[in-house]
């Protein structure tokens, strides 16, 4: 911790981070490296198939209410992101690619990829099939340097998978996360512990990890635009307009972040959500606003290959009261149009309501491996 912090300051830090094991002390410096796939699921195609190199891609379905779940770099010049509906995406580029994913041939490489890990460390926490965290305090290798090991590692994945990584390297799992976007695509950067308070001071809010629209909204109508504003706001402030994130926002405008390395974490849901500047009063403007959130669940559970039997949609109206309703299927939700119909199905029945919706939400649970769910649907068949 910083000099000048009190203890009272590092317990509620500590409190609002409780329920992420995080550690009393530490009185080793950590080395922390974050991989990032560069387009992945884009790359991937645009190795396998020649005619695809240098042209703008997005894998996705093509119809008229499809999604995109990646884009390659020659896209995104473009404005096409990830989770963007395809109808969008084509007119924002009309040259535009459309590739329909391939799963299970990412899930392999994902697997190609955390097997050169594994020669580093055991310390291993999978975000999603394109992106990890490493924990090479202690290594495998014993190499000092986590400069050097990440380097290693993007060497072997470039040699052995033809596909170039980004990495990050720093003295936790906030900075190392910043740092592997610094210098995308194929880069490396890295962020000392003499460098990491200066870095965050220079950086947008909005480029922060869980710093999402809303908030970065609500931020700036406070007057706080970038890590150094963020700094300035005394711990009681934060907590008063964040509730419990407001620990977590101002240790991390120090560059501090305790959180450890989670090897093989299991998650129970997949879920996100959106607080809308204006109330919302009708179902066609929700259900608008229901997309893109649906979208990003899907592209989630795509880029992690893991299916959910149960959808919870959550509520919140302007009075702040807040309620959830959810559905329980038989199999494994297996496609963006099943979750849409599921969402949408949950929604309609409080319509319409006299009070107006600030925030809408939707989450997966009952979660399994994809490949699992597809057995036990054919199981059944047979």
């Amino acid at each position: 911790m910083l000099a000048g912090n009190t203890d009272r300051d590092r317990k509620a830090f500590r409190a609002e981070l409780l329920e992420r094991d995080v550690p009393a002390g530490r009185e080793r410096q950590r080395k922390i490296i974050h991989i990032d796939m560069d387009a992945f699921f884009a790359a991937v195609e645009q190795r396998d198939n020649l005619e695809l190199r240098g042209k703008p891609v997005a894998v996705g379905g093509s119809r008229e209410r499809g999604v995109v779940a990646a884009a390659s770099y020659e896209a995104r010049k473009f404005g096409v992101r990830s989770a963007m509906p395809s109808i969008m995406a084509k007119r924002r580029c009309p040259e535009l690619i459309f590739v329909m994913p391939r799963f299970e041939i990412y899930k392999a490489v994902s697997l190609q990829i955390r097997e050169i890990f594994a020669e580093y460390t055991s310390l291993i926490e999978p975000l999603s099939l394109d992106e990890a965290y490493l924990d090479v305090t202690e290594n495998l290798k014993g190499i000092a340097s986590a400069t050097e090991i990440a380097e290693d590692i993007r060497t072997k994945i470039r040699r052995e998978t033809n596909l170039t990584a980004s990495a990050g390297v720093s003295y936790n799992k906030f900075l190392a996360k910043l740092a592997s976007d610094y210098r995308k695509p194929d880069g490396l950067f890295v962020i000392t512990p003499k460098m990491g308070p200066a870095f965050v001071e220079s950086l947008p809010i909005e480029k922060f990890h869980g710093v999402g629209p809303a908030t970065t909204a609500k931020m700036n109508r406070l007057g706080i635009a970038t890590g150094l504003d963020l700094r300035a706001q005394p711990l009681p402030f934060l907590q008063q307009h964040f509730g419990k994130s407001g620990p977590y926002f101002y240790w991390i405008a120090r560059g501090v972040d305790e959180r450890p390395v989670h090897a093989d974490r299991v998650r129970k849901s997949i879920g996100a959500e959106n607080t809308f500047a204006r109330d919302l009063h009708t179902f066609e403007p929700m259900r608008d606003a229901l997309e893109p959130i649906i979208a990003k669940v899907w592209r989630h559970c795509q880029a992690t290959c893991i299916r959910g039997r149960t959808v919870t949609l959550k509520v919140k109206f302007a009075d702040f009261q807040q309620i959830t309703r959810s559905k329980s299927v038989g199999d494994a939700i297996d496609n963006f149009t099943d979750l849409e119909i599921l969402s949408l199905g949950l929604l309609e029945p409080l319509l319409p309501t006299e009070k107006g919706v600030r925030l809408l939400g939707i989450s997966l649970s009952s979660l399994a491996q994809a490949q699992a769910a597809e057995r036990r649907q054919l199981s059944l068949v047979l």
